[in-house]
């Protein structure tokens, strides 16, 4: 049967299978669900059987498996590594969500749950993509690798471990990553472009204990409004980050490029309806798109102290407490970056309080030309898997697996997302669109064949 309409022929059967993986709540960050990660694991490792790959592991690390399988049966063909994972953030408020985090439902063209978009979906397109060639061609057209692993929504913890030890045996021509997201409702897109992360946490410290705010309240620091201040004077009036040197080395952007991001199919009409505000606001003398992907930013995450009840207790509290982070674009250095911007806190700080500023992670920035022969085979593949135009797009998203991949492997890192911009990853009601998720299974299956021709 013709690849595409074996493909067709399987909607039900593919999504039918989708329902069960959406159903084992594969949660990294929480440990009471530690068995069900294992579940997950081994779920991913029998299909990636079911799709024609071979030497299949499910290896241990300190915390989460990663799971691992292979099929190099195309010699003389080229070899892409594939990279994902199956764990998922958690689902809570669950009472925000319209059905069940963890009981897959379709309704409006988009299945619904946690771990649709990010990434058990785009996963799975990959591994429906890999088994339709396996079952149409009896063979796969290329040599492939397979990453999936268990730790990426708590920062990949052990990941890297894995894959210096494993160097050789991961070695490929090409990374292909699904963990991204399109331009837009039928736009399909590959990414060339996601900002780096660093993220910080300040505890501010005053007193040795709350106290009494009618007490003592007007003679002693109030670690709480002095943290505020101190986050105030963060950003100009211009909504720059106000930080000695903080835009330092950011890389200038050709005006090529600017007019080619800002020439994209992207709707500020639908953005901002998505947003949800009143209004929006960004860096001056930037456009929106340039405010989201080339530019770096600064942020306030959480902020916490004092008494957080119901009701009212009066009190000054000890402690005041913030993360914040960092996005940031190539040429900026994240370790340089967290110097200056504890420096700059340190230096706000009055001498009537203590500060403690500690760096919870840093990732670099990472842009890649998209000139390599394996770029013009994914748009092909992707206008003839959606019927549509496809574009290049950066994203303001941070994945420093890619940044690291790229630094070791020195291959090319094809980003083909398959979610959109408003479908919720990280949030109640994550979804999924139907048209992206059979697309995309089209898309990749054609990419692997297209990759397997002279």
């Amino acid at each position: 049967m013709d690849l595409t309409a074996y493909i067709d022929s399987k909607r039900d059967e593919h999504l039918s299978e989708l329902k069960e993986l959406l159903r084992i709540p594969s949660v990294s960050t929480q440990s009471e669900h530690k068995l069900d990660i294992e579940r997950a694991a081994r779920w991913v490792a029998e299909k990636m059987r079911a799709a024609g790959l071979e030497n299949i592991e499910i290896v241990p690390t300190k915390m989460h498996p990663i799971v691992y399988g292979e099929s190099l049966r195309a010699p003389g063909q080229p070899t892409v590594l594939v990279y994902g994972h199956y764990d998922v953030q958690p689902a809570e408020p669950l009472d925000l969500w319209t059905t069940p985090a963890f009981e897959p439902d379709v309704r409006n063209g988009n299945i619904y749950g946690r771990g649709t978009a990010d990434d058990k979906g785009q996963v799975h397109i990959h591994l429906k993509a890999l088994e339709s060639l396996y079952k149409t061609q009896g063979k796969l057209p290329i040599n492939v690798k397979m990453m999936v692993e268990g730790e990426e929504e708590i920062g990949s913890v052990n990941l890297w471990d894995f894959v210096k030890s494993s160097q050789q045996r991961l070695n490929a021509d090409a990374l292909i990553v699904s963990d991204t997201s399109m331009l837009a409702k039928g736009v399909p897109s590959i990414t060339y472009g996601l900002r780096g992360l660093n993220y910080y946490q300040i505890e501010v410290t005053g007193p040795a204990q709350d106290l009494h705010s009618g007490v003592f309240g007007g003679a002693v620091p109030n670690p709480i409004t002095i943290l505020a201040e101190m986050i105030a004077k963060l950003h100009d009036r211009n909504l720059r980050v106000d930080i000695p040197r903080f835009y330092d080395d950011v890389a200038a952007v050709s005006r090529q490029e600017r007019k080619a991001l800002n020439s994209l199919p992207w709707k500020e009409k639908e953005f901002r309806k998505m947003v949800g505000a009143p209004g929006l606001a960004g860096e001056k003398g930037f456009t929106i798109v340039e405010q989201l992907w080339i530019r770096p930013t600064l942020e306030l995450n959480g902020i916490w102290g004092g008494y957080l009840g119901e009701g009212a207790k009066t009190v000054i509290a000890s402690k005041a407490t913030a993360k914040i982070s960092t996005r940031l674009v190539p040429n900026q250095d994240p370790a340089k970056i967290a110097k200056l911007v504890e420096r700059h806190i340190r230096k706000l700080l009055p001498k009537t309080v203590h500060c403690r500023f500690d760096v919870l992670s840093m990732g670099k920035p990472w842009v890649a030309p998209y000139t390599h022969p394996i770029f013009q085979k994914a748009i092909h593949s992707l206008e003839a898997g959606f019927g549509k135009k496809a574009v290049f797009i950066r994203e303001g998203g941070s994945i420093p697996f890619v940044t690291q991949m790229h630094d070791t492997f020195k291959v090319p890192c094809v980003l083909l997302g398959f979610g959109l911009p408003d479908e919720n990853a990280h949030a109640p009601d994550e979804h999924l669109a139907l048209e992206n998720y059979f697309g995309g299974i089209k898309s990749i299956a054609l990419l692997y064949q297209r990759l397997g021709k002279p």
